[in-house]
């Protein structure tokens, strides 16, 4: 496409992300392109500059620069059949309009400049076009857990909705450095992006700061291996990249295994540890009736860390922040 257009956002893509509206449209887009684009204010919403993560409204008009074109049919290359059988093998819970999977850790959801193989082109095995599942929501690639898709662009754009109203309870479980005091409660604090690329950080920002985004993460203590570890269970209410990661070092109780979001002490926990986070649980209104509620057993990286630290993953309440869980 080499003209610049102006779309309007139809009804049915009320609370879209703007990345996964262009990506509907435009599958051979990726992350990257779609960042830049956005970046450099040639993506445009209303008028107005906007982020990847912006939602839409029905009737929002977005601006749509010149685009590169789609490879020529038959030139992506297909899904090795391998490939097809992982994917398949993932699958926790699928319908005719939702599939929930259960996503290893080292999986990257979207595809970038050096990440080839990655979920959004596994999606490949459920076929093209309008069968092919739809992102409404991610983990980061060293995530493990619940990650669910719409199979219909009905269904996805209910589920994103579910996900921008905050209708979508998600239970993370991670293992952190030290033991929280209070062990529960909720840490309300803004988060800035800092750097570029691979240096990109999250941080602890004051709300006046232009780049400033509010943040909220709800947290109980499920159990603790002395002081060494504690095991808690995550709730986040909003959805900053790497929210949990960096809240978690704020409170000065970082999340093991962690590279990129630790600390001296949770480095010498850490050894020979992967990131010790875990997307457990997630309870969202189905697309067309009653409620999913969707459970992801745990990686093979988190058994690792539940091992050395003696925890059992039987002790938990299915849900730690309801009014009767056990103390």
């Amino acid at each position: 496409m080499r003209e610049v257009r102006t779309l309007f956002v139809d009804a049915s893509e009320e609370g879209v992300r703007l990345d996964r509206w262009f990506k509907r449209r435009w599958p051979h887009l990726n992350h990257i392109q779609i960042q830049k684009l956005t970046r450099s204010g040639q993506i445009r919403v209303d008028g107005s500059r906007a982020k990847p993560d912006t939602r839409l409204t029905a009737g929002a008009q977005v601006r749509v620069p010149p685009l590169p074109d789609a490879p020529p049919a038959g030139e992506k290359a297909r899904l090795d059949p391998r490939d097809t059988a992982f994917a398949k093998s993932l699958v926790l819970y699928e319908d005719e309009e939702v599939l929930a999977l259960n996503k290893p850790a080292g999986l990257a959801v979207q595809g970038g400049t050096k990440t080839v193989r990655h979920v959004d082109r596994l999606l490949s095995a459920w076929g093209e076009g309008l069968t092919r599942p739809r992102l409404v929501h991610r983990l980061d690639r060293d995530t493990s857990g619940v990650l669910v898709l719409g199979k219909t662009p009905g269904a996805a754009a209910k589920l994103s909705g579910a996900f921008a109203r905050r209708r979508a309870q998600k239970t993370y479980w991670a293992l952190v450095s030290g033991f929280p005091k209070p062990g529960e409660g909720v840490l309300d604090l803004p988060l800035a992006k800092r750097g570029m690329g691979d240096r990109e950080l999250v941080v602890p920002a004051d709300p006046k700061d232009p780049d400033a985004e509010a943040a909220e993460t709800e947290f109980v203590t499920i159990s603790r291996a002395g002081s060494r570890v504690a095991w808690m269970a995550l709730r986040p209410r909003t959805g900053r990249t790497h929210q949990l990661r960096a809240h978690m070092l704020a409170m000065g109780h970082p999340i093991l295994g962690d590279p990129k979001y630790g600390n001296e002490a949770s480095a010498g926990l850490s050894e020979g540890l992967k990131l010790q986070l875990h997307a457990r649980r997630l309870v969202l209104p189905h697309p067309s009736r009653g409620t999913l509620t969707l459970e992801a057993p745990l990686s093979a990286e988190m058994k690792a860390g539940f091992a050395r630290f003696g925890f059992d993953e039987h002790e938990a309440d299915p849900e730690p922040f309801g009014p009767g869980r056990r103390r």
